[in-house]
């Protein structure tokens, strides 16, 4: 059984044992409308008219996450004996909240207050598209639909339930999650609901950046990148929370080179080649590789150039990833894939040590992977990939990173003194053992004193 069996199996024993104990219970939201559309769900969420104080006196190992707003994890029966408030976010728990009615959201992302309700059909209303307001009984299976979701699913439309500006209003994160919604299944969104995301694509600026970061990586992830920032582009988010990739629009490239048309174009069509599940760093190095393209741009003599972008379109990138609060490692990785990315047009001309020292850099798939995307998207010409590709598969791992002839121990006890020039030193060595050039310690030793002499 997988894991996402285990967590139905979870999921309908909680809302068993709160009818068992006398209240009603059902699936509800993103669970309910994966099940109609015949896909696995990445979790269950139960509603039911039970408050957070009777679920926790019904579960003893209940975390009041969001006892306020009605929310509480549940672990499942096997775990009731184990509360750990530690592990509230732990694989496993389900989410329970109860029927609820949202008064007001002065923050415009969490309600300033709610009421607590025993009807399924108020608490269908208060949330945001009618694709995610389905309930359903896990003992049944009837669907409850109050809102036209299973139209709507069928049709293939997301469209806000009720009034889509108060449903924006309430919460400005909607405004990403229906650009998201209508990628990840490819849905279109109604015109109303489309008219009020115009609107109001000013206010996603109220969304803190980590929820934009999450909204947009999961664009990029899920398989239908390209469309996704379509729809930005169209809606008028995109240059409110990307605005260095809005400004690729109507930037021209030397035909020569980059046949598919402007920076935006090349961009949306290396978007198109991500597969599902693919790696956020690859994702966002896709987005990001030639941002630095629009403030270099210049007509030459000879043709259109953009002189410097990589250096520059890395410091923008970092801007980009400090503003939406990348992890660390993250960041590093995706600064990596944009400082390199040009670097395969120099293969075949490279040194032994440049090159072995350019193909062994970390996650060096995901590089080989942009390239391979980027040439796709432009001229198509996959020399420098397949030559890459063959080096890497041909060049013995001991011969691409050696072990050091020389330590900064052995300089020492030849007499030199540690300090700056240690680093240049065993690059020197390091460089020559790369191409060949080295095979002992006294050889290298030997170098040392030819390059290096003592004073």
């Amino acid at each position: 059984m997988t894991l996402l069996s285990h967590a139905r199996k979870d999921a309908e024993w909680i809302a068993h044992t709160l009818r068992l104990r006398g209240h009603t219970a059902y699936f509800a939201g993103g669970c309910v409308r994966d099940i109609i559309l015949k896909r696995e769900p990445a979790d269950y969420d139960v509603a039911t008219d039970a408050t957070p104080d009777q679920v926790m006196r019904i579960f003893p190992a209940a975390i009041p996450v969001g006892a306020q707003f009605g929310v509480v994890l549940v672990a499942p029966a096997h775990d009731q004996q184990q509360a750990d408030v530690t592990s509230s976010a732990s694989r496993g728990r389900v989410e329970v909240a109860t029927f609820r009615c949202d008064l007001s959201y002065s923050d415009g992302r969490h309600p300033d207050q709610v009421r607590f309700s025993s009807s399924p059909q108020e608490d269908a209303q208060r949330r945001d598209f009618t694709i995610n307001g389905l309930l359903l009984d896990p003992a049944s299976g009837e669907v409850l639909d109050f809102v036209g979701g299973r139209n709507d699913i069928q049709a293939g439309i997301i469209r806000a339930i009720g009034d889509p500006e108060q449903r924006f209003a309430e919460d400005k994160l909607r405004l990403l999650r229906a650009v998201r919604f209508a990628a990840r299944f490819q849905f279109l969104i109604e015109a109303a609901t489309f008219g009020a995301m115009q609107k109001h694509a000013l206010r996603v600026r109220d969304v803190s950046h980590e929820r934009t970061r999450v909204e947009l990586t999961k664009m990029l992830t899920e398989g239908h990148a390209r469309q996704a920032f379509l729809l930005l582009d169209s809606s008028g988010l995109l240059k409110e929370v990307l605005p260095e990739i809005s400004a690729m629009k109507g930037v021209d490239q030397p035909p020569q080179y980059h046949p598919e048309g402007d920076v935006f174009e090349h961009t949306l069509l290396l978007l198109e080649q991500l597969s599902l599940g693919c790696s956020p760093t690859l994702a966002w190095g896709a987005l990001l590789h030639d941002v630095g393209k629009p403030s270099t741009f210049r007509v030459a003599p000879d043709r259109i150039r953009f002189d410097g972008h990589v250096e520059v379109g890395v410091k923008m990138a970092e801007n980009i990833c400090r503003r939406l609060r990348f992890s660390n490692d993250d960041t590093q990785q995706s600064l990596a894939l944009v400082q390199n990315h040009m670097r395969f047009g120099d293969v075949l001309r490279m040194k032994d040590s440049t090159l072995k020292k350019f193909l062994r850099l970390p996650a060096f798939e995901e590089h080989m992977a942009l390239h391979r995307m980027d040439c796709l998207s432009s001229h198509r010409d996959l020399t420098c990939y397949h030559y890459a590709q063959e080096k890497l598969h041909s060049i013995p791992p001991e011969t691409m990173r050696p072990v050091p002839l020389v330590t900064g121990d052995d300089l020492i006890r030849a007499g030199y003194k540690p300090g700056p020039q240690f680093k240049h030193i065993l690059a020197a060595i390091e460089d020559a053992q790369l191409e060949g050039l080295l095979s002992s310690g006294e050889d290298a030793m030997d170098l040392v004193w030819r390059q290096f002499p003592l004073p």
